[in-house]
């Protein structure tokens, strides 16, 4: 229907990318849009296609055409690019999101290099979408292990957020905000997948959940260890399930963030169809912490929560935590993530 409706505006179509958004498949597309002219792209789909368009439009400025010119431009192993200068995305992107991983509010892009598995940050001045359409019907198609899990990314967000001890009044109060929609929406659309005013509130939740990356509000080890478990054939959404209450924990347990823990803690259980189902779980407010929340959500949502579920043994667990540390989300962790051993203390956590 969408390429019926742009009808002779459309000069290519390049159905699906995999997951993390490859080097290969950016370079393809970068390729055959620069041979056709275009100048503009549009995107139906989830993260993973929005950050390759993003990719896309700041390669084609820049003329970068191989691996090894991909990783001239900024990222976040290589802050300012290692061109004499670098240009502005200038090809506008339409964004029509299908999942909730929120990439498409951001001027960053997630992309995974094939030679190495290692996932790259890039970052401005690439630019995001100019114009994003959200339609609560069309997420119906999503498949909704995608849908749930994609939300819980956008809910470590919020997470990450309100824990982190560099967040701001507003950065604070728009992941709240986010909060109160994203898990009721997720419940609810879990128990009525059909159940499109669900999907808007999780749709207008994750803008909210983006505004503390465009404030310069970065997370921590959740998002930074996640970025790299991706390309070990783990999904987006997956990551967060897997690590964000034993990062908490983690936190905790070196009481770097207490009292901000408590306060995210007690936002969640003041939510009532949250309290509902953690007093059904057998919680209590008193003795479970803010992992142990998470970790309830998160089993109510049918999501993994361990490592070995999704495939990934001990064995990887050195590599995984080598690449880890290269990621700019690392030191920005409340306890700054800075050896391989305390990579490794976190994923024996969620083993």
């Amino acid at each position: 229907m969408l390429k019926e409706a742009l009808g002779t505006k459309v000069i290519g179509v390049r159905v699906g990318m995999k997951p993390h958004t490859l080097f290969s498949e950016i370079l393809e597309i970068v390729g055959v849009a620069s041979e056709a002219g275009a100048d503009a792209i549009v995107t139906l789909g989830g993260g993973s296609l929005t950050d390759g368009a993003k990719a896309v439009a700041m390669a084609l400025a820049n003329d970068a055409r191989t691996r090894e010119e991909l990783l001239t431009l900024p990222h976040a192993l290589n802050r300012e690019g290692s061109r004499p200068s670098v240009k502005t995305s200038t090809i506008p992107i339409i964004s029509i999101p299908t999942t909730l991983s929120g990439g498409e509010y951001s001027d960053y892009a997630g992309c995974t290099d094939d030679v190495s598995g290692v996932k790259y940050q890039f970052s401005p001045p690439l630019k995001g979408p100019s114009l994003i359409i959200l339609d609560a019907a069309l997420t119906i198609t999503t498949p909704i292990h995608t849908w749930l899990s994609t939300g819980l990314r956008a809910v470590d967000h919020c997470v990450e957020t309100l824990c982190s001890l560099k967040s701001d009044v507003l950065a604070d109060q728009a992941a709240a905000r986010a909060l109160k929609r994203l898990i009721p929406g997720l419940l609810l659309t879990k128990a009525n997948p059909n159940d499109t005013d669900a999907r808007y509130d999780c749709q207008l939740g994750v803008i909210d959940a983006m505004v503390p990356l465009n404030r310069e509000i970065y997370p921590g080890a959740s998002h930074g260890i996640g970025h790299m478990l991706g390309p070990m054939g783990v999904g987006h959404g997956e990551t967060s399930c897997i690590l964000l209450p034993s990062v908490c924990k983690y936190n905790a347990i070196h009481n770097a963030n207490v009292e901000r823990q408590k306060f995210v803690k007690t936002l969640l259980w003041a939510i009532p169809v949250v309290r509902e189902f953690l007093v059904a779980r057998g919680l209590t407010e008193a003795n479970a912490d803010l992992g142990d929340v998470l970790d309830a959500v998160i089993r109510e949502l049918g999501m993994p929560r361990s490592l070995k579920e999704v495939g990934v043994g001990r064995e990887r667990f050195a590599e995984l935590a080598v690449n880890s540390l290269s990621d700019l989300c690392m030191p920005t962790n409340p306890v700054p993530i800075k050896r391989k051993e305390q990579v490794m203390e976190i994923l024996e956590m969620c083993a």
